[in-house]
């Protein structure tokens, strides 16, 4: 079963304390400093040294979003159709991980601790109770166990057992590897099994609504921890061709031998890469953990060798990806860490082993919105509530009807009418043996109405929920406004963008450059071939590539000389190739063959220069823009708050 690859969206983040207080106002509306705190420790891992100094600036890039934010909520775009849309689907997605029982999170927290001391290499098999088409089959499901079982059972290896047998589609490819997890990586009842499996043995069936399940413990380490990274993420778009991905790989290629050169992986990251929300942290992502994500992502990010290093270009099904190693965040041992308890709690709240009761939501509920019972008689109510189940006569029910109220919680009223529709579906006892004493019904009855309580207003109740729900909105928001202000504008204003190149021709200017075909070939063997016969008849190059054309990406353009792979500090001639130039990483190799040499810096076209006016434009547009909104929202900011945060 695969592990899956996480949003790097929703991170849960320790924030700084930080009280209730104004950190500057916008108009009539004010920041609070402490969601500014959590949005900075969220998008910002600087040290302590260098923390005052990030805060300030991250503060600029805070007000210039509040204030774009703002705007659409003043043009009502949070009523827009397609962001309530996306809003109550997320909410529903994720509210069943805020409506748990907290009766046991001390022994739930004491565990996950003791299970972050160690990651555990795990395999598995699955047995599905549905066929191959998709009904159940629980008798082909038992038959398929005892052929799996006595198998393990006579010493077979588990690995070709589940190749050749587990229902789980990756199986064939992965052989039931699930790589190393730890705490809170899989659901609760498989993390049981896995964490209960000695090393190197196979677990008991466990059985699931889905089907059967056997894990095989293959190895047990000490815990990694986390590590700290930068990312730039090439991401595939919808329905790409294998055309658009050797684009993509080529650009990867370029940004990568960049990276070598020195180049800033942070500005490189905001300018490339399309996970929006690390790359406006400069390419800074939160903290990760042992299987979180993809195995190729992790099997790279784990094998960086020290902090600093920086992977080649690698692919997984999300697109191409390159990564940074910051740092290393070793698991914390110390069982009587607070902080590091309070991050476990967090966890263990929002995660499936946390769903057992739901005693705790009737407390909040009562806590928060005691119930206002109405003046009504509980004869009276029995009474009405025989006449409308069952038909009787209503007697001094009839001082009632179906609209009469019996409790509020909040501003929510409950009537008979939705009692009557809760007992006809609840009435009955679970095992059919009669009906349920009406005072046991109606206990239930209050019950359910502040579950739904209790959900409908989880904002009021969760701060966790509440701050996830709002950052969400308003990050749909600003997408929205901002394709409306500025990326639309881009796109469709080509006389502007015209006028912008023609005013800064000067701008756009090649360096010394050259027309030339960079070659991104697959192994240095590969490359030596192709560069081999590209001396014989360079001009040729076309016809020797599709030869090659499963191991080798050819990308013909005019270049700046830095931009060819094996020059260094060569004066490129035309006609010639350049030295052959290995990734260390996974051998892959590039060179280029020179067609003609621009020795003198020349003027680009508004074709060649199209990309870089663009971003031009973009920024121009953005900055008149943030201009007149600080206009309309006049920006105080309390220094004294700035400065208490930054200490």
């Amino acid at each position: 079963m695969n592990k899956t690859w996480l949003t790097i969206l929703l991170f849960t983040c320790a924030a700084l304390p930080a009280a209730s207080q104004t950190l500057f106002t916008y108009g009539n509306y004010k920041a609070d400093a402490a969601d500014f705190v959590r949005a900075f420790n969220k998008n910002n891992q600087q040290s302590p040294e260098s923390k005052a100094k990030a805060m300030r600036e991250y503060l600029d890039l805070y007000i210039n979003s509040r204030l774009k934010i703002r705007e659409a909520l003043d043009r009502r775009f949070d009523t827009l159709p397609q962001i309530t849309s996306e809003v109550d689907n997320l909410r529903s997605q994720v509210i069943e991980n805020y409506m748990s029982d907290p009766e046991t999170i001390n022994r739930l927290t004491k565990e996950a601790f003791q299970r972050s001391q160690k990651d555990i290499h795990a395999a598995h098999i699955f047995i599905s109770f549905n066929n191959s088409v998709g009904l159940t089959d629980t008798v082909s499901a038992k038959k398929k166990l005892a052929e799996i079982t006595s198998r393990l059972a006579k010493g077979e290896d588990f690995m070709t057992v589940a190749s050749q047998l587990s229902d789980d589609p990756s199986a064939s490819i992965n052989k039931g590897d699930l790589d190393y997890i730890t705490v809170f990586t899989l659901p609760y009842e498989f993390e049981n099994v896995i964490y209960s499996t000695a090393p190197g043995k196979n677990s008991t069936v466990y059985t699931s609504k889905a089907g059967y399940h056997i894990f095989r413990n293959l190895g047990e380490r000490k815990a990694l921890g986390k590590v700290r990274l930068q990312q730039i993420l090439l991401a595939y778009p919808p329905g790409v061709d294998e055309a658009g991905k050797k684009g993509m790989a080529r650009l990867a290629d370029s940004l990568y031998q960049r990276l070598l050169k020195g180049e800033d992986f942070g500005k490189l990251a905001a300018g490339f890469s399309n996970d929006y929300v690390s790359a406006s942290a400069g390419g800074n992502v939160p903290d990760i953990s042992v299987g979180q994500f993809d195995p190729v992502f992790e099997k790279t990010i784990w094998a960086l060798p020290s902090n600093g290093a920086v992977s080649k270009p690698f692919i997984t099904s999300h697109g191409i990806h390159i990564v940074k190693r910051i740092s290393l965040v070793p698991v914390v041992t110390n069982p009587a860490d607070k902080q590091n308890t309070e991050v476990l709690q967090q966890k263990v709240k929002g995660d499936d082993r946390w769903k057992t009761s739901k005693d705790f939501i009737y407390a909040a509920v009562i806590k928060k919105q005691p119930i206002q019972r109405a003046a009504y008689s509980d004869d009276a109510l029995w009474a009405i509530s025989d006449s409308l189940f069952d038909g009787k006569s209503a007697g001094i029910g009839r001082s009632m009807t179906t609209e009469s109220p019996l409790f509020g919680i909040g501003d929510t009223r409950y009537t008979v009418a939705e009692w009557i529709a809760y007992g006809q579906q609840n009435r009955y006892k679970s095992d059919r043996s009669g009906l349920k004493p009406y005072p046991a019904l109606m206990d239930e009855f209050v019950k359910s109405s502040m579950y739904q309580y209790y959900r409908d207003h989880l904002e009021d109740f969760n701060e966790e929920f509440r701050n996830q729900m709002a950052e969400f909105r308003d990050g749909n928001l600003f997408f929205e406004i901002m394709q409306q202000e500025v990326w639309n504008k881009t796109q469709s204003d080509s006389m502007a963008l015209l006028a912008l190149y023609e005013k800064n021709k000067g701008k756009y200017n090649w360096k010394q450059s050259a027309d030339a075909v960079i070659f991104f070939c697959s192994d240095a063997a590969t490359a030596k071939t192709l560069n081999d016969q590209l001396k014989k008849n360079g001009q040729g190059w076309k016809k020797s590539v599709e030869k090659l054309s499963e191991k080798v990406v050819a990308d013909s353009a005019r270049y700046e000389w830095s931009q060819l792979p094996g020059l260094g500090k060569n004066i490129p001639k035309a006609g010639t190739l350049t030295i052959l130039t290995i990734n260390p990483t996974d051998n892959t190799t590039s060179f280029a063959y020179i067609i003609a040499v621009h020795p003198q810096p020349a003027g680009r076209t508004f074709t060649e220069a199209k990309g870089l006016v663009m971003n031009d434009y973009q920024t121009w547009l953005e900055e008149e823009w943030v201009k007149q909104l600080k206009k309309e929202y006049p920006v105080v900011v309390d220094e004294k708050e700035v400065e208490k945060l930054s200490k």
